[in-house]
């Protein structure tokens, strides 16, 4: 004799057939949307860009007496690789390929130039000057022309990511960059431009006043 096995009933629950609607009709409306197969809906929810800064405050004024009397434009490929031990770098490291173009200005204080830096014969026809030596501002880098090429992250490196506040910061990249780009300046001459053309300039402007001779020297 036989007992009769009575069938579990395995019907969903309506809650969840409706949650599950729900769901299925809210993918294929931003479905639709991403793929513009619904005219209308795209522009209908469509993004919009609001700039709620508040004013830019002064905090202070320099007055400057410096000369900027020449610069240089640069531009640096940074290769920056962050290996961990025993890792591999699928699951832990990152390599980032950042192109990083900027300036750096040379110029002359002429804030610093005293009295006795400055002698003018009895005639009045020769002027003799001595400047400090030129000296190198501090790099800056241009973020129009900026930009990182590649970015490779392990896996709990972009674990991470999903929980900063920074997830694409490039400060790293970017120090280095500027750091690459301060030490190309100081092989580059620029320094010497910047001592000639103060000294073209100086000359221009004292001739034009009726001296026949000026001499410009660097030293202090």
């Amino acid at each position: 004799m036989t007992t009769p096995i009575k069938r579990i009933n395995r019907r969903t629950p309506g809650w969840a057939k409706a949650t599950g609607a729900v769901v299925l009709v809210l993918a294929v409306f931003f479905a639709g949307i991403r793929l513009s197969v619904l005219p209308g809906l795209k522009d209908l929810f469509g993004t919009e860009t609001r700039d709620r800064s508040g004013p830019a405050l002064l905090q202070s004024i320099q007055d400057m007496s410096r000369y900027d009397a020449a610069s240089g434009n640069f531009q640096i490929v940074v290769d920056l690789e962050k290996d961990t031990k025993y890792l591999p770098d699928a699951v832990r490291g990152t390599r980032t390929l950042y192109v990083g173009a900027g300036t750096v200005d040379a110029y002359v204080d002429l804030g610093k130039v005293g009295e006795d830096d400055v002698t003018v014969d009895e005639d009045r026809t020769t002027a003799t000057l001595r400047l400090p030596h030129a000296v190198l501002g501090t790099p800056a880098l241009d973020p129009d022309r900026s930009y990182a090429v590649s970015k490779q992250r392990g896996l709990l490196d972009r674990l991470g990511d999903l929980f900063s506040d920074n997830p694409n910061g490039e400060q790293a990249v970017q120090k280095l960059a500027v750091r690459h780009i301060g030490d190309a300046a100081k092989k580059s001459g620029l320094t010497a431009r910047a001592e000639k053309n103060t000294t073209d300039m100086l000359r221009g402007l004292l001739r034009s006043l009726g001296f026949e001779e000026v001499k410009v020297t660097y030293g202090r």
